[in-house]
């Protein structure tokens, strides 16, 4: 989120916002215990959640009925692995 986009607007933590993300050096303190997530293993780690529960199941069903609606009953059904 951008602070100049809420800026003309009563956001209750705006300040927070406005603060910016926080910066350490190599060797703050912090950033020796606790260094930055590679991307790889952060991707792991959100991959599982699903945010829309049930949204795979359907999309898989309207995929089934649109492609149910242009298959033609004399045409071969083709699989897909």
């Amino acid at each position: 989120m951008n602070s100049t986009v809420l800026s003309n607007t009563t956001f209750r933590y705006q300040h927070v916002l406005d603060k910016g993300r926080p910066v350490h050096d190599k060797n703050d303190p912090f950033f020796v215990r606790h260094p930055a997530m590679d991307l790889g293993r952060r991707a792991k780690i959100f991959s599982p959640f699903d945010a829309l529960k049930g949204f795979g199941g359907e999309l898989a069903k309207a995929q089934a009925e649109v492609t149910d609606s242009f298959r033609d009953e004399n045409d071969p059904v083709e699989e897909f692995p």
